[in-house]
């Protein structure tokens, strides 16, 4: 198409001739490239979309498709500082000749260091030995057992390690001691055999062992393992009396 425009000066009718079937070719041409232009410059005005949906992957990764628990767990797990055993450690220390039934790995409330109600002998007062964490932030709850059952309250910082608020469960009845009682003298494994059992089925992070009892009255320890290559947490239920591993499921909600 070009050449047609560097044609030199026309003389003759056959040269118009010539000349005017050129223009011709040449109208064509120059439209079918305005054409191809405009399917070019479509393609170009649409291309951003596709670059914007291309970018946008990025958001598909495995942290952004993680779900509100996953998300949850990640935070809370990865802002912790001191493992499940040595926070059982501090609080059975806190109790003399006391037993772990229950700890779990959790955010502190914002009344951390308030004053418990409920309480009609006041005994139940709590012992503030250190400032308590940052609302939101990781600590340890646990709960110790006296030889009479009663369950006394250990606060842990799970950055620091220190023990920030001690009390005495203000709502246990003596229903509720007799029963903690019973739950230990059947409880042959200790939280440590418990947890060494459900982490030989359930690699990952301990973030809760409780003791209680299942559907079908055995006396159990109930350890949740967090997962940190998914973030899924794994209860794993281990029978207290003979450290037998009876079930184990995935949360992943």
């Amino acid at each position: 198409m070009s050449s047609a425009r560097r044609l030199p000066p026309l003389r003759s009718l056959a040269v118009t001739s010539a000349l005017g079937a050129s223009v011709l070719l040449l109208t064509a041409c120059t439209n079918a490239d305005t054409n191809r232009s405009s399917v070019a410059e479509a393609a170009q005005t649409e291309s951003p979309s596709a670059t914007d949906t291309a970018s946008a992957s990025p958001s598909g990764s495995p942290s952004a498709s993680m779900n509100e628990d996953q998300t949850e767990r990640k935070e809370l797990v990865s802002a912790t500082k001191v493992t499940w055993d040595k926070a059982a450690d501090t609080a059975v220390k806190e109790v003399p000749e006391g037993k772990l039934v229950d700890l779990e790995l959790k955010r502190t409330e914002a009344d951390a260091t308030a004053s418990p109600t409920g309480s009609p002998t006041g005994s139940a007062s709590p012992s503030m030995p250190n400032p308590a964490p940052s609302e939101g932030a990781p600590e340890w709850e646990a709960k110790v057992a006296q030889s009479d059952g009663t369950l006394h309250r250990i606060d842990i910082d799970a950055v620091s390690g220190k023990v920030f608020r001690t009390m005495v469960d203000p709502d246990q009845d003596p229903d509720d001691k007799t029963q903690v009682t019973e739950w230990l003298d059947k409880a042959k494994q200790t939280p440590k055999q418990a947890v060494e059992a459900a982490t030989a089925k359930a690699k990952g992070t301990v973030t809760h062992v409780e003791l209680g009892d299942n559907d079908n009255q055995q006396v159990v320890w109930g350890v949740d393992v967090v997962d940190k290559g998914n973030w899924n947490k794994t209860t794993v239920e281990v029978d207290a009396a003979n450290g037998k591993v009876l079930s184990q499921k995935v949360d992943k909600d």
